[in-house]
């Protein structure tokens, strides 16, 4: 089974900032061959992805975060982050970790899932 853990929210002033930590029980082979992302929902909006990073260490980020957070990943640790800096009270919003296993056709069909953390929130006041 597939668990996503984030951690690492909270509340922080404007112009502050927060990394968010992602760890993926999955096998390290399954983590290292496959991209993962982070998304966020504020009330009342659609959850929209925030940033991601290919299993070959490729990152893309969104406009209104581009300059200001960073995605990494360890995949000796099964995990991923996200810094974020210089943060705006428009970044308040849950933030969750994502792996999408829909289409890896080299897994079982049992592991083929799109799966979701928790979330953590992220407040930032102004």
């Amino acid at each position: 089974q597939v668990q996503l853990v984030e951690s690492g929210g909270g509340l922080v002033q404007a112009g502050g900032s927060l990394r968010l930590s992602c760890v993926v029980s999955v096998s390290g082979t399954i983590f290292r061959s496959n991209a993962v992302g982070w998304y966020r929902q504020a009330p009342g909006k659609q959850r929209e992805l925030v940033a991601s990073i290919t299993r070959g260490g490729t990152t893309n980020h969104a406009d209104s975060v581009k300059g200001r957070f960073t995605i990494s990943r360890d995949n000796a640790r099964n995990t991923v982050y996200l810094q974020m800096n210089s943060l705006k009270p428009e970044d308040t919003a849950v933030y969750y970790c994502n792996l999408d296993l829909r289409t890896n056709y080299d897994l079982p069909t049992s592991y083929r899932g799109n799966y979701w953390g928790q979330g953590t929130q992220v407040t930032v006041s102004s």
